[in-house]
This record gives structure tokens, sequence and C-alpha cells, in this order.
């Protein structure tokens, strides 16, 4: 697509985005900022951004909850990369408003605000917690949807509403679905930093919830590039594509992992309060993505176990230096 237009990223501000926002302009793109509006001036870590893409992108902050704020983001932009949601699961156990709010309803926001001017490309984030446990692996875009949390249950909705201004309205939208997305700047409430974050602060007694479950770890600036792929891809639209690192691991074998690659040697313990409820812990997640390959050519730099292991090498050098390290509170657990 045209890199004349920016490229709205809304979310910019949080983990993904961030890391996103420094792929596009490292790609040549002009980009437009979107973070969340607070008293403080902060915007994230689009504050901590690389030396090399800093000022080199417009922020706008606001709120994704309100349709005029979101409709200014929009316009001008021709394309729309949408990330702002609340993420933690824990968290949507205790204020699942919230996540109706915000993953649903700012949603619609830039779907509404997309389809009013016209934006020739919207890609809008998905989460392989729609999938829930595992029917089957790989797990691919035709699996059945089972959201075991109310976090799941709100992205769920919002993928179906973003497929649905695709049928009903010509919004040439597409839904990138990621697994799992690990790396700097990641926060803690997520296993990977948890783990990291504890042992570079010294610990070696790391808590965790629980140790059996499998995931699908995907470095960050993989799952960035999928984004730009995806933009870039009219197969994309109407559609759901999954992306993942083509590689799982149990929790258990992760922390293993990370203290070998910190020189650390550990000992885990379960703490209850991390623990979901049994009905709402998904126990297997492992990704299909021929799709991706085909509609966008799109694999991971960073697949399979030496891939991980790369990836939580260079994460865990991040969080090992103290100017970054600050930034988390290792001795609390924050759902």
């Amino acid at each position: 697509m045209s890199q004349k237009a920016p490229v709205l990223v809304t979310g910019a501000d949080g983990f993904i985005g961030s890391h996103l926002v420094e792929a596009l302009v490292r790609a040549g793109y002009p980009v437009r900022a979107f973070a969340l509006y607070n008293s403080f001036n902060s915007w994230g870590w689009l504050d901590r951004i690389s030396p090399d893409v800093a000022g080199q992108f417009e922020v706008v902050t606001g709120d994704i909850r309100d349709p005029h704020g979101v409709a200014d983001a929009v316009q001008g932009c021709g394309a729309v990369l949408h990330l702002a949601a609340l993420i933690a699961i824990p968290f949507s156990y205790v204020a699942p408003a919230a996540y109706v709010e915000t993953n649903m309803t700012g949603t619609l926001n830039v779907l509404q605000a997309a389809r009013r001017h016209e934006t020739a490309r919207l890609i809008v984030t998905s989460t392989s917690e729609v999938y829930g446990t595992a029917q089957f692996v790989p797990i691919t875009e035709e699996h059945p949807l089972n959201a075991q949390s109310p976090y799941a249950a709100t992205k769920t909705a919002a993928d179906q509403l973003a497929l649905s201004y695709y049928q009903s309205f010509d919004v040439p939208v597409g839904v990138l679905r990621p697994f799992n997305t690990y790396g700097p700047r990641q926060s803690a409430r997520a296993v990977i930093p948890t783990v990291v974050s504890q042992i570079a602060a010294g610990a070696r007694e790391i808590q965790l919830g629980a140790l059996h479950p499998t995931r699908d770890f995907t470095f960050v600036r993989d799952t960035a590039q999928g984004f730009i792929q995806a933009m870039n891809c009219d197969a994309a639209l109407g559609q759901v594509t999954n992306i993942g690192s083509g590689f799982e691991i149990s929790i258990a074998d992760t922390a293993a992992l990370i203290a070998e690659a910190m020189g650390a040697e550990v000992e885990i313990t379960q703490d209850p309060a991390r623990m979901r409820p049994e009905s709402s812990e998904v126990e297997r997640l492992f990704a299909g993505t021929q799709l991706a390959q085909e509609r966008f050519g799109w694999s991971p730099e960073f697949g399979g176990r030496e891939g991980f292991k790369r990836g939580l090498a260079e994460t865990a050098e991040w969080f090992s230096d103290p100017a970054n390290l600050a930034a988390y509170k290792t001795d609390r657990y924050n759902i």
C-alpha cells in the first residue's frame, strides 16, 4: 500500500504496539501512534522507544472507548492497525465490564471510523485465547472458538464484529491472530517476563501459576512483521490469519530454558493467586500458520526451539539492564 498516508497504530504505547511503531518507521511508513491519554503525559513504551525511531512519528492521545477521538485519529490515515485492548486475563475476572467497553466497544469505534473515512486497510488484533484449549493441533483458523475467560469472550466478539463489517459494509478489514507474543517491554503479567524479571532482580525461588499448559510463543518482532505483511495483503481481508512460532512448550519447560539462558539455578513454586479457575485454564495452544505463509509470505525468524532460545536470550538481556528492570515491580504479583 502507499507509504504517503500515515499508518495509525492504536495501542501504540503498549508492548506489541511500540515494537510495531519501530518496525513501520524503519520500513519507511509515516506513523500516527494512538496512545491512552493520562494526566502524567506518559506515552507508555513510546517514551522508551529505540533512539533511531524516536521523534520520527506522530503521537495522538485519546481513549479507544471515545468514538469521536477515535474518528479524529483515523481521519487521513491510509491504514489502521488496531491493537488497543485490555489483555490481562486475570483482571478480566475482576473487571469484565472494562473489557467489554475497551475490547468490544473500542473495536466498534475503530470499525465505524474506518467505514466513515473509507480507510483503505484495517487489521484488527485477535488472540489465540479465542480458541480455548486445543481440540486438535496444530490449531488452524478452522478450529472452533471457545472463549474460556471474559477476556477471550470480548476478543471473540470483537473479531466477529470486524468480520461482519467486511460482509455488511465492505470495510476492508482483516483479523490477525497472534499466539502468545513475548519479548522486550512485555508486561510482567505475562509468564516469560514474570520469570525473567524475577531472576534479573535476584530471586531464585520463582513464583508461577499452572506449569503444565503449553504455549506457542512468538517473538515480538515476528508479530510486528506479521501486521505489516497482513496490511499489504488483499487476501487477508475478510479473513482470520494465525501467526505463531511453530513450536509448543510447557510453562515449566519455558521457565527452565529462561533459567538456563540467564545462568541461574532456580526453584519453581506455584502461587495459588496466579492460577486461573480450573475450567478457565487453556491447557494447550499450538499454532497452524500455513495460511499466513500462503496469503502474505509470513514465516517466523524466531521459529522453532532454537529461535525460541534466541528470543529468550534477547528478552533476558533487555530485562537485565537495570534501567529497564526499574520499570517493573518484581516483588509483587500484578493481575
